[in-house]
């Protein structure tokens, strides 16, 4: 059997079409740069600059923009081999409007249908997925079939073995207008406790409603069975919102332990990151300094660097120290995928406790030198944002 992956994400891709001139809404942008895009793909390069072997299970169009993310996903050092073309829909293009240091609208377009949501369980390779080391997933996997059942699939192929990192990743526009979820049974009673008693409830123990008031029910509904297989949840407060009911922090993180989750990680953007662990470990980790440029792909070199981590065996602590610093890198650059650090990046932030003016100059590329500590600048919690 071949050696198995460090990080197998899956969902999400595209090309991501941003401004070159910050401060201009679009329509009077006329100038932009091409990147590969999609949040668990960015995580695969953001896990591959960080020295992991990662590999992406997603779909494009069989079009020249399909043909620029396999090469760019080559380049990042990201294995494509499951990345496969669908006939009928285009690949998806985003673009985003850039308003430091905290307004970065997005306009999806993944019309009429997204490749990336035709993702088939027969198409899954089982085997690799339930070998890797870090298997990443997404609620927009959800938000459609066939991709709800392939992603449902590849969890229970992992049958909870490894690290199964659930992105709560709450995209509402992807998602049909809310109606009733089906089931009624009442939320597991434990998501009140404290984290050690939530801690004894067995994942399988938990029910599949949604919480009570849920802006989404149906929604809510398949994150609360994505849930019961992951052994990580991470999400901001709003997403944390839609899987549990809860917004405030420790709240929502023993919720998400009560629904099956191991480790919670509620990032809270100028508020950093709280992580909660089923043996009652707590981090509550502020944000490093930056001076924003793009707050965009910040969460996902958090992910990149929360498998690397969580990889490497390091403490709770440390992990979300390094996470967020991997994200306040990407935030003070204008790119998500090209924009991913390499360690000694990650490590010269944390030695001088800030993102240095030299880590904003220029993206990453693999030549890079280390980067030199200088001043800080304004703290920001774009290392924990989403």
């Amino acid at each position: 059997m071949p050696e198995p992956y460090d990080v197998i994400t899956m969902g999400r891709i595209g090309v991501d079409l941003y401004p070159l001139q910050t401060g201009l809404p679009l329509a009077r942008v006329d100038a932009f740069g091409k990147f590969l895009g999609g949040s668990p793909t960015n995580v695969a390069v953001a896990a591959a600059r960080l020295g992991r072997r990662s590999a992406v299970v997603t779909r494009t169009g069989q079009d020249a923009f399909g043909e620029y993310l396999h090469q760019q996903l080559r380049d990042f050092g990201v294995d494509d081999r499951w990345v496969t073309a669908v006939d009928a829909y285009p690949t998806p293009v985003t673009f985003c409007e850039i308003f430091p240091p905290d307004d970065f609208p997005l306009y999806f377009y993944r019309m009429p249908k997204a490749p990336d949501l035709e993702i088939h369980p027969s198409e899954l390779d089982l085997e690799a997925v339930a070998s890797a080391r870090v298997f990443w997933m997404t609620g927009t996997g959800l938000c459609a079939e066939p991709s709800c059942s392939a992603t449902l699939a590849a969890l229970r192929a992992r049958n909870r073995s490894g690290i199964t990192v659930f992105d709560l990743d709450w995209r509402p526009m992807f998602w049909d207008t809310p109606q009733d979820a089906t089931a009624d049974t009442p939320q597991d009673a434990t998501a009140d406790a404290p984290p050690d008693t939530a801690a004894d409830t067995p994942p399988d123990t938990v029910g599949s409603a949604p919480p009570s008031g849920s802006p989404h029910p149906a929604a809510s509904a398949r994150y609360r069975e994505a849930l019961a297989h992951a052994t990580v949840a991470v999400g901001n407060l709003d997403e944390c919102e839609i899987a549990t009911g809860e917004r405030e922090p420790y709240a929502a993180a023993r919720a998400l332990l009560a629904a099956g989750a191991e480790l919670a990680v509620v990032k809270q953007g100028p508020g950093g990151v709280l992580a909660v662990h089923r043996d009652g470990t707590v981090a509550d980790v502020p944000p490093l300094p930056v001076e924003v440029v793009n707050g965009l792909g910040a969460g996902d070199a958090f992910g990149g660097a929360l498998c690397h981590g969580l990889l490497a065996g390091w403490d709770t602590a440390r992990i979300m120290r390094y996470a967020n610093a991997a994200g306040a890198i990407v935030a003070s650059r204008l790119a998500c995928s090209s924009a991913m650090p390499f360690p000694h990046e990650v490590e010269a932030a944390l030695a001088a406790g800030c993102v240095t003016t030299e880590a904003t100059a220029t993206e990453a590329t693999a030549t890079d030198p280390p980067a030199a500590p200088t001043t800080a600048t304004a703290p920001t919690g774009s290392g924990a944002a989403s």
